[in-house]
């Protein structure tokens, strides 16, 4: 029994692949989404938007999880229920705003490729 279930375990670890590079575009079959979980796959689930989707929630995730880090998702997050403040943080002349948003922007870029 012990045997059987170690080979069991073995199997699923052996199909669940590896790196870091598990959610890159370019690995996928075509028109196959990266799917993953975190702040803003929730906040975009929760939004009241109509295109919404676990796929596509999932794959803005995917995408964040490349491009952002986790401080930077957290803050993207609030866009979600308040699109004003990303107009906010991109007039901003602060520097801390400005490196905010060209990551943003790399991520929003990153997310339209991968996700269509």
């Amino acid at each position: 029994m012990k045997q059987a279930l170690f080979l069991g375990f073995a199997l699923v670890l052996a199909g669940c692949g590896g790196g870091s590079d598990r959610f890159r575009g370019d690995r996928l079959p075509p028109g196959a989404m990266p799917i993953a979980s975190g702040p803003i796959s929730s906040a975009c689930m929760a939004s009241d938007r109509r295109a919404r989707s676990r796929a596509l929630c999932g794959c803005i995730q995917a995408a964040a999880d490349q491009t952002l880090s986790r401080s930077e998702q957290r803050r993207a997050v609030a866009f979600y229920k308040d699109p004003h403040s990303a107009q906010e943080i991109r007039q901003s002349d602060r520097e801390r705003d400005e490196r905010f948003w060209k990551a943003y922007r790399a991520y929003g870029d990153r997310a339209e490729r991968l996700c269509r």
